[in-house]
């Protein structure tokens, strides 16, 4: 780990603005490189993020990404409901059904997060 942070150190002052860069940035999230090896849980991967976010990077391959601000604003919106809904196992139709029917109603809208 020394070893390492010796040479982003030296990379840090290099004439090449993007190693030096590069090396600037790691060096700041240096502590954070190695919390796995220090705290019992924390994974070595990142990949349970990764698979979080799986859906909406290909759905935005597929669908060429947003037109407008407020397609957008609810592509961000219905993927962050779907995935949160996944991960607490329930139904995202039944969601999405109590949701138009309260709005219509003027009822609140159904929790997303369950306590």
């Amino acid at each position: 780990m020394d070893e390492l942070r010796v040479a982003l150190e030296r990379g840090s002052g290099c004439a090449d603005p993007k190693v030096s860069a590069f090396c600037d940035n790691l060096l700041a999230l240096y502590p954070a490189l190695w919390l796995f090896a220090g705290v019992e849980g924390v994974e070595l991967t990142n990949n349970h993020a990764e698979r979080i976010l799986r859906m909406g990077v290909l759905w935005r391959k597929n669908a060429f990404g947003c037109h407008s601000e407020s397609g957008c604003r609810f592509v961000e919106r219905i993927l962050t409901v779907v995935q949160t809904l996944r991960l607490q196992k329930r139904s995202v139709l039944d969601f999405l059904v109590e949701s138009v029917i309260a709005h219509r109603s003027g009822a609140p809208a159904p929790a997303l997060v369950m306590p």
